[in-house]
This record gives structure tokens, C-alpha cells and sequence, in this order.
């Protein structure tokens, strides 16, 4: 992708299969206590519009709620950088496919003002991350 004649790093996509029926998943990802449970405290409503607070390692990131299709998908800005975060949800029969993009990067070359790190850097760690997040949430929608 092109911004300003900048190359910017492509999106994290990621996308599992729980052993959970959808409403269970929808739960897990559009309640402030569903989504505590397997990545970060907050204050989400799910409202559009809706400005929250993850709260991350390194300190409150604000975000508001830019999508809602229940049970299928949910948008949010996270933090500063012009991260979007979407969730997006299909059943399949008594299972759910849950696809999670994280979208937004800019110039591999940035430095994120919080991390003090290279975009591209931040990148590559967030998508090991999200792999081991979307891991918790399979803990807490199979169990």
C-alpha cells in the first residue's frame, strides 16, 4: 500500500476456528467483562461511538467503537496511531470462525511515541501477540 509515496506495513490478519457457537464468541468480544477476560481491562460499551479505555502495558489507550454488527462484527480505534481493530465473526455450524484484523500501520520506519519502537517492529511482535491472545479467548468460549 502507498500513503504519501510511503510504503506502510501490511495489516495483521489472523483467523481461528473455536469449538463455540457464535453468540458465545459475540459475548466474549462485544462485553467490557467478556473482552477483561482473555486481553486487557476497559470500559467498552458496545456502542457505536462509544470512546473506552484498554488498559495496556503501557497505560490507558483510548479507542472508540467505530462498527457494530452483532454477532458478526465489531471496529475500534485503539490508541494514537490510526490502529483499527476488527473482529469478525461467522458461524459455522456449532463452531465460529473469529477473524481478527489489526489495521492501521504506517511507514515500517515510524517510531511509536509510547513503545519508543519502529512501527515494523511493533508490527511483527503484535502479530505474535494477537496469535497468543486469540489462544486465551479460545480458553475462555471453549471452556
Amino acid at each position: 500500500m502507498k500513503e504519501n509515496n510511503q510504503t506502510t506495513l501490511q495489516d495483521i490478519k489472523q483467523t481461528v476456528v473455536y469449538n463455540a457457537p457464535i453468540q458465545k464468541v459475540w459475548d466474549a468480544v462485544s462485553t467490557s467483562e467478556g473482552i477483561a477476560s482473555w486481553f486487557m481491562p476497559n470500559d467498552f460499551q458496545p456502542k457505536i461511538g462509544h470512546e473506552f479505555h484498554l488498559q495496556s502495558p503501557f497505560g490507558a489507550s483510548p479507542c472508540k467503537v467505530t462498527e457494530l454488527d452483532p454477532p458478526n462484527r465489531l471496529s475500534f480505534t485503539w490508541d494514537e496511531d490510526g490502529w483499527i481493530v476488527t473482529f469478525i465473526l461467522k458461524e459455522l455450524d456449532d463452531k465460529t470462525e473469529f477473524t481478527l484484523i489489526h489495521g492501521g500501520w504506517k511507514n515500517p520506519d515510524d517510531v511509536l511515541a509510547k513503545a519508543n519502537e519502529k512501527s515494523s517492529i511493533i508490527r511483527d511482535r503484535m502479530d505474535h501477540g494477537w496469535a497468543a491472545i486469540n489462544e486465551r479467548l479460545r480458553k475462555v468460549v471453549e471452556n
